[in-house]
């Protein structure tokens, strides 16, 4: 099962984060790919926005590789591993001195999750965000069959 939407602007990605919101439980992992300015960080800002209840700042960890946000659900953990070192993207590397282990009992959003594929579990909603003039086409695939079963209807 893949989806395949079309975001028309950053709004409609923002928009679509906060669709998610709902499905995530604590536990998930989602990974979100593309390149620089796909709108990876845009997507979450919706999500968390959505599970706090109001429109929060989200910037990029991209300098500080993880930041942490308190929701009434749980607790969120958003990963920038762009710049993530290259001994720490091994099994066993430095990705538990960002909280790694410690995720498993709240969300884990992670950007640029293939600088760590290793530490990626096998359950988990792979997006894919592709800008395109103006635009961005959104891929959402789900990994095992629990999402597969939240996605259906999306």
């Amino acid at each position: 099962m893949r989806l395949e939407l079309f975001l028309p602007d950053s709004a409609a990605t923002e928009a679509l984060g906060a669709r998610l919101a709902p499905l995530v439980a604590p536990g998930d992992v989602v990974c979100l790919r593309g390149g620089l300015g796909a709108g990876k960080t845009t997507l979450t800002r919706g999500l968390i926005s959505a599970l706090m209840g109001a429109p929060t700042d989200v910037p990029s960890p991209t300098f500080t590789l993880v930041q942490t946000y308190e929701t009434r659900r749980s607790l969120i953990w958003h990963f920038d591993l762009y710049r993530l070192e290259e001994d720490a993207r091994a099994p066993g590397g430095g990705l538990e001195e960002l909280g790694w282990d410690d995720t498993h009992t709240g969300i884990a959003l992670v950007e640029w999750p293939d600088r760590a594929p290793a530490q990626m579990p096998p359950h988990r909603l792979d997006i894919t965000l592709e800008p395109t003039a103006g635009a961005r086409y959104a891929a959402l695939e789900p990994k095992g069959e629990d999402w597969q079963d939240r996605l259906h209807g999306f």
